[in-house]
């Protein structure tokens, strides 16, 4: 039980954090906001680097710092930059692929059963989000050519790949040592702030302290809620739920996204309010 509510409050903090991380693109590039983001959340958490012993663990240290740099360095890197393409409602709907592709990969790496009920699962997911690609929204400031939304739509697919392939490292790592999900949080961020240095432009520092005071507190605030609330959350949900049946609850982003679609300018029909119930249908069958 604690599993699927850690799976549901991960869903709900990302979607809004990406409402807000959305928001600091006027100021930054994907990459600057990603190790900002990174930065901040593995000082708040900081603390938990005490609480655990390098040399004994050193192999499983690596494995996550590995999933910290394909997951957040690369995986959130590729979001932002389709949040800024696509919009969030979008970006989160492509994320209903995830698991479909986490169920393929934990059944091929982890050893975990993948049921028929998932092949079913993946016909309707892929028809839906098919067509919310198509799909015409009507936006207010939707000037975006088809060439910049289908390179949004593409980065949003490889978001989604490193994140499922992130995760399924993550989780080989808590099913057999002790590490928490405290501990494989912070080890993960580190890995992410390592993986961002060589692409770490210079004017950072001079980026952040030019932008309104409003700007600062929201990226704190998104950091906190989406960074180290949503990882440590999702950390729980690898190390207490399968990787398919965690990355369904995860993928509930596309529905909660709806709340924050007028407020970025969309206009909702009826068209799209039923491709999102099909996703999410999908998404359901995977699930049982």
């Amino acid at each position: 039980m604690f599993g699927i509510i850690s799976a549901l409050g991960a869903a709900g903090s990302w979607t809004y954090a990406c409402y807000l991380w959305r928001q600091q693109t006027k100021y930054f590039s994907a990459a600057q906001i990603n190790i900002t983001k990174n930065i901040i959340a593995f000082i708040i958490f900081s603390p938990v680097i005490l609480t655990f012993s390098f040399q004994s663990c050193i192999k499983d240290i690596f494995v996550l710092f590995l999933s910290g740099i394909i997951g957040i360095s690369l995986g959130d890197t590729f979001y932002i930059i389709s949040l800024k393409k696509l919009g969030t409602r979008r970006t989160l709907t492509v994320e209903a692929l995830s698991p479909i592709i986490a169920t393929v990969l934990g059944s091929l790496f982890l050893k975990e059963i993948l049921p028929f009920t998932v092949w079913i699962g993946v016909f309707i997911v892929s028809i839906s989000l098919v067509g919310v690609v198509f799909q015409k929204t009507i936006t207010e400031q939707d000037i975006t050519s088809n060439n910049l939304k289908n390179e949004g739509f593409m980065f949003a697919f490889l978001s989604v790949l490193c994140a499922v392939i992130a995760a399924c490292l993550s989780r080989s790592v808590l099913t057999s040592s002790s590490l928490n999900p405290f501990q494989s949080t912070e080890i993960r961020l580190l890995g992410s702030i390592f993986g961002l240095i060589p692409v770490l432009r210079k004017g950072l520092g001079d980026a952040v302290g030019k932008i309104p005071l409003k700007n600062k507190l929201n990226l704190f605030f998104a950091t906190f809620l989406g960074t180290n609330i949503g990882i440590l959350l999702q950390q729980n949900v690898f190390k207490l739920l399968p990787i398919g049946l965690g990355w369904t609850l995860l993928s509930t982003s596309p529905v909660m996204a709806l709340f924050f679609a007028r407020a970025e300018g969309e206009k909702i029909n009826w068209k799209t309010c039923a491709l999102t119930a099909t996703t999410m249908l999908g998404v359901g069958i995977v699930f049982i």
